[in-house]
């Protein structure tokens, strides 16, 4: 048997390999987050999609691996705050009142907006999709618990879009009067056509997050409406048992 030679590589080669086996690396990495940014883009898209098609966006919503997950928490952070913000500002006895105080500006009730609207909505997602996770197992589904929390956050788009829609007419329309008692804001038509206004929007968000448990789960229109109440009496349930203690 004729013996096989081996070679050695010398520094020059072996440096060659180690330069090639960089660049691989590099590659691989680049194209990773080539990938994260696309999907990140396309969970941008399909929350404003919830608009016009809601099915759609839940479909995809299905997928609850780590990395669609992943692709989708900003796109989350996003509407959180925002309707958070809607919230807040759609609470007359918290905004009706902040221009009172003669030492704020409107610099800091934008400011007390933000955080409050954040925290609000922060707490919200949290709370609110622990409960609808209760609700969606207790009906037969297997929803995580991250997986719920991102259906209920991007349910919550037609109430994020409120803050766009809504306040800045409402602004236009009366100005700081709305954070003032006794402002325009409170008489004539406006007494009930800005909180009329709202509601549709928050009714609006409760039809998709219907629409979602149903599409996610495939479950007939009355399961998920009764996954939704089972979330409903899991939260009043939290609320019984904060007032007791």
């Amino acid at each position: 048997m004729i013996p096989v030679p081996r070679f050695a590589y010398g520094p020059h080669e072996q440096g060659v390999a180690g330069h090639r086996g960089k660049l691989a690396r590099v590659d691989t990495e680049s194209d990773a987050r080539a990938r994260g940014g696309s999907r990140n883009g396309e969970w941008w898209l399909r929350a404003l999609a919830v608009l016009t098609n809601p099915v759609s966006t839940f479909l995809a919503l299905r997928d609850d691996s780590k990395e669609a997950e992943e692709a989708r928490e900003e796109p989350v952070l996003a509407i959180v705050i925002l309707a958070g913000m809607a919230a807040i500002l759609g609470t007359p006895g918290y905004v009706g009142n902040l221009l009172d105080d003669p030492e704020r500006d409107a610099l800091v009730v934008a400011v007390l907006v933000f955080l409050t609207g954040a925290l609000y909505g922060a707490a919200t997602y949290w709370v609110g999709g622990g409960a609808l996770a209760l609700g969606l197992r207790a009906a037969g589904g297997e929803s995580t618990y991250r997986h719920a929390r991102h259906i209920l956050a991007f349910a919550a788009v037609p109430a994020a879009l409120s803050l766009v829609l809504v306040w800045p007419v409402a602004l236009a329309a009366y100005g700081g009067d709305l954070f003032r008692e006794g402002g325009a804001d409170e008489e004539g038509v406006a007494t009930w056509l800005l909180p009329l206004a709202q509601a549709a929007f928050f009714a609006w968000s409760f039809v998709v997050l219907v629409v979602g448990v149903r599409t996610v789960h495939d479950w007939p229109i009355v399961r998920a409406l009764g996954a939704i109440a089972l979330a409903v009496l899991a939260l009043l349930g939290l609320g019984l048992v904060f007032s007791v203690l």
